[in-house]
């Protein structure tokens, strides 16, 4: 049977006596909270499990993307960088490097990242991301085997992506 025509019988057969709720619309006036609740996950640990914050930056493959409460659902390829969580209203936030995965807005103002790597900021030295980056170009520019030369470039990627949130 055809996706179409089972779609059609089962709304056939459906009893007659469900009550048909209106879409609920957001307004000005709803009490909404204005937090939304962090998971980030790598492979090894949870950074945040379900933690109540106001707002988390993330680089987006299609751009900086900031989420804040009732943020519309969606999912985001990340590209290596920067992920910013603000804790509290006016206060400090943590910063964590990532090296890229996905981020999922749920409805209910719920956000869960998901990440192969993720470090603080601050475990970081810009002179040993330089040198690094020196190690990698040195290769990138043929020095080596081809599959070298396409990991030389990825790495460069994340160590670039690494030095830019270090400044």
């Amino acid at each position: 049977m055809n996706p179409l025509r089972l779609a059609r019988v089962a709304a056939r057969a459906r009893p007659k006596s469900v009550i048909r709720t209106p879409l609920q619309k957001r307004s000005y006036a709803d009490a909404v909270s204005d937090k939304i609740k962090l998971t980030l996950a790598l492979p090894h640990q949870a950074i945040y499990k379900s933690t109540d914050v106001v707002q988390v930056n993330v680089p987006a493959e299609s751009g900086e993307m900031g989420v804040l409460a009732n943020h519309v659902p969606s999912i985001e390829q990340l590209k290596p960088g920067l992920v910013e969580i603000i804790e509290e209203s006016g206060g400090g936030s943590k910063h964590f490097f990532l090296s890229g995965g996905f981020a999922i807005v749920q409805p209910g103002s719920q956000l869960s990242i998901n990440a192969v790597e993720g470090f603080p900021l601050e475990e970081f030295s810009s002179e040993a991301v330089r040198s690094q980056i020196t190690e990698a170009q040195k290769i990138a520019s043929g020095s080596g085997s081809e599959q070298d030369v396409a990991e030389a470039k990825i790495e460069l990627e994340v160590l670039e992506s690494l030095q830019a949130a270090l400044k």
